[in-house]
């Protein structure tokens, strides 16, 4: 039973997230079903985070399955241990690599949605900053030396990454602009640090660098950040990344290749060790894993590293073990306790009024309208129950089987379906012209009074 100590905040969170059909940032963890070895593969991934360690693990699963709510929910349990989380939905504009910027405005969505327990809706750039110069003030005052040297200190680990003395120097910036009192300063690096500068000429006259986070830069600048956050007194950094299915649809094979191939270096490193305190996640369909043609598989190195215990696969068994987790279907009996918790989220103490024959019989009204969906894709399913208890909330006098007789629940389908493929771009074309006939096919020329 959802407990009932929920914060009114999270409650509304989570009640109009879920009718909208997305995903809360808040109190996703109480209604939480199911997947726990899912959960537990991941978990162990945030455990090596926190030890120095990096990971990547490829989220895959039917549209409507809840990648993005299981993205969210170990994002949540991450925060609760510790880390820092990125977080951005990859799309036609925003990619892991581009050569008009794309890539620059991947790595701002991530940096503007970068979280900490204290934060967790995001925005906690500067508050990240802050907590690493607060930990160096707090060690200088211990070793009775200046605050500069201890900062100089800790920021020479960077040193030794792509682009790390500039990152150092913009540390040591913000520093100078708390000591001084100077907000401009403030806002400046911490306007570097999140891939704000768009040329060179206006970070050095700002900040005294010679280097921004560019198109070139964005893998390189997540792995300081990776390091940084753990200077800063956190356990590491988790980056999520959702809709993969957007490369997938990129229409030029160039342009796909390039951001697999970057995502392959990822890979490399994260299961290298090369990377430290840093966790990637990825979500996508299982036909941008598996498409030969255009998915992950379509680029070699991606096919081979990802490919699927075949062992395990002609046994039935789950392996954990890879890079690749491929999201189970929720059974009937666990959508079926979801639908609980969520009916005690949103009646409370009117919860008796919606029985569980009540819930059954929406089940079954769910199966007969839309069919295994109902359980296999169920963010339709959540939704009409969601919508169904507003209006018993509304009309507590209506009867209940009157509220499910006449109602149509139809199948979800897929919000990107065709963007960006071959098929769609020859649909959005505008039909030709018609062709004007010419003077002697035309009627006037046989007109007579």
């Amino acid at each position: 039973m959802t407990d009932k100590r929920i914060n009114p905040r999270d409650r509304d969170a989570v009640i109009q997230a879920f009718r909208a059909g997305v995903v809360p940032r808040r109190g996703i963890q109480h209604v939480q079903v199911g997947r726990e070895q899912e959960l537990k593969a991941l978990i162990g991934d945030i455990e090596r985070i926190t030890h120095g360690g990096s990971t990547i693990r490829f989220i895959i699963g039917d549209f409507g399955s809840g990648k993005s709510f299981f993205l969210g929910l170990v994002r949540t349990i991450a925060l609760e241990k510790g880390l820092v989380t990125l977080n951005a939905d990859l799309n036609p504009d925003r990619r892991l690599f581009g050569a008009g910027g794309q890539a620059r405005s991947l790595y701002a969505e991530l940096t503007r949605n970068l979280a900490t327990r204290t934060k967790p809706e995001g925005g906690a750039m500067a508050s990240m900053v802050e907590r690493f110069v607060t930990t160096a003030q707090q060690e200088a005052k211990r070793l009775g030396t200046g605050v500069q040297p201890v900062i100089d200190e800790r920021l020479h680990a960077l040193t030794e990454l792509v682009s790390g003395y500039d990152f150092a120097t913009v540390v040591g910036r913000y520093w100078e602009g708390h000591d001084q009192g100077n907000e401009s300063l403030k806002n400046d690096a911490v306007r570097w640090l999140r891939g704000e500068f768009s040329t060179m000429t206006e970070a050095r006259r700002a900040l005294g660098v010679r280097t921004i986070i560019d198109d070139d830069s964005v893998y390189d600048g997540l792995k300081l950040l990776g390091r940084f956050s753990s200077l800063a007194g956190y356990s590491g950094l988790l980056v999520g990344l959702d809709e993969l299915v957007n490369l997938f649809k990129l229409p030029q094979s160039a342009s796909r290749n390039a951001n697999y191939e970057q995502i392959l270096r990822i890979l490399n490193d994260s299961l290298q060790g090369s990377a430290s305190h840093i966790g990637f996640m990825l979500g996508g369909t299982p036909e941008t894993l598996t498409d030969t043609r255009r998915g992950l598989y379509s680029y070699a190195a991606l096919q081979s590293r990802l490919a699927e215990n075949r062992f395990a696969a002609q046994h039935g068994v789950m392996d954990f073990g890879g890079p690749v987790i491929r999201l189970a279907n929720l059974s009937p009996e666990e959508l079926f306790v979801l639908l609980v918790k969520l009916r005690d989220l949103v009646l409370g103490d009117g919860r008796e009024r919606i029985s569980f024959e009540v819930i059954r019989g929406f089940l079954d009204y769910c199966a007969l309208r839309i069919g295994a969906a109902y359980f296999q894709t169920p963010r339709t399913t959540i939704r009409a129950f969601l919508d169904f208890l507003q209006v018993v909330e509304l009309k507590p006098d209506l009867p209940i089987s009157a509220l499910l007789d006449g109602v149509a629940i139809e199948a979800d389908i897929d919000d990107n379906a065709g963007v960006g493929s071959p098929d769609a771009e020859a649909a959005s074309e505008p039909p030709p012209s018609p062709v004007r006939p010419s003077v002697a096919d035309d009627d006037l020329t046989r007109f007579a009074l």
